[in-house]
Order: C-alpha cells, then sequence, then structure tokens
C-alpha cells in the first residue's frame, strides 16, 4: 500500500533509508506534507527503522501515521484510530518500543482470524497468503489507502 500511495501521490522514487525504501513530498497541490516509510525488516523488528526516521525527522510522535494488519477485524474492515494497546501484535510492541510509545495514529486493515488462539497458527495464518482472491486483496488495499488519505485531509495531526 505504501507504494500505491506514492505513486498515487506522484512521489519521488524511494530510495534506501532509515532501514527501509523512504519518500517524502505533498499528497497534492496545497495536500499536506508526507513521508512514505516501508521497512525493509521484518515486522517484528519494524520499529528499529521506524524510530530512527523519526529521530532523524524530528516528529512528534503523534505525527505518525502507521497502517498494519489486525487479525481482531474481519477481512476489508478498515479503521482509523489514535494509540492503543498492542493486543499481541508484534510488530506495534516493536514500533511502540522503537518509537517510544503507543501514541501514534494507526490505520487497522482487518485481515480476519483463524478459528484458534493457538500461536502457531495464528503466526502462520498472518504470514500466510491471503485466501480471499486477488480482486478482494486489491479492494483492501485501495480501501486502506482511502482511509490513509481520509485521515491525512480530515484530521489535524496532535502535536
Amino acid at each position: 500500500m505504501a507504494n500505491l500511495l506514492a505513486t498515487r501521490w506522484e512521489l519521488p522514487r524511494a530510495k534506501s533509508k532509515y532501514g527501509g525504501l523512504y519518500t517524502e513530498g505533498r499528497t497534492g497541490p496545497g495536500g499536506p506534507r508526507v513521508g512514505v516509510l516501508l521497512p525493509q525488516t521484518f515486522m517484528n523488528g519494524v520499529g528499529g527503522s521506524v524510530g530512527p526516521a523519526r529521530g532523524s525527522l524530528h516528529l512528534p510522535l503523534g505525527r505518525l501515521l502507521m497502517v498494519h494488519d489486525e487479525i481482531d477485524f474481519p477481512f476489508g474492515r478498515v479503521e482509523a484510530r489514535l494509540g492503543g494497546g498492542t493486543g499481541g501484535h508484534n510488530g506495534l510492541k516493536s514500533l511502540r518500543d522503537g518509537l517510544g510509545g503507543p501514541d501514534f495514529r494507526r490505520v487497522r486493515v482487518g485481515v480476519g482470524r483463524p478459528d484458534t488462539t493457538d500461536p502457531e497458527i495464528v503466526s502462520k495464518y498472518v504470514l500466510g497468503r491471503f485466501r480471499e482472491t486477488d480482486d478482494e486483496v486489491r479492494g483492501l488495499v485501495e480501501d486502506a489507502a482511502r482511509e490513509v488519505e481520509r485521515v491525512l485531509e480530515a484530521e489535524p495531526a496532535p502535536a
């Protein structure tokens, strides 16, 4: 989805920076200034990419917007929020630790959950391929991108 937004906003080609691929610019003429970072780490270590980017760019925690999978939402549900817990999500734990707190904005993208709480099965589920069709997955990515744009345009970021 980071690539979709960067393309939609006509941002320059991403360069290797902050342990990921980074580009910046505006969402459009007169639109908000954005930076898009696609960490090249495993999700469980994403805080090691995002934390240094935040420090280098001198961004308050509330100015960050993370997009992540949410197994507690059915496939297709997309919702924004500010802060919150990790819910056992190792990537969110890494973000919280790398950023120094949980009070960043989020777009939560529902991917559904298997019919078990067995950590091994849940891990395989979230790391595996989607069971939905390619069209359904593309639709989910589009919906999540629209929610990111809605948040950036409609909600002023906390300081």
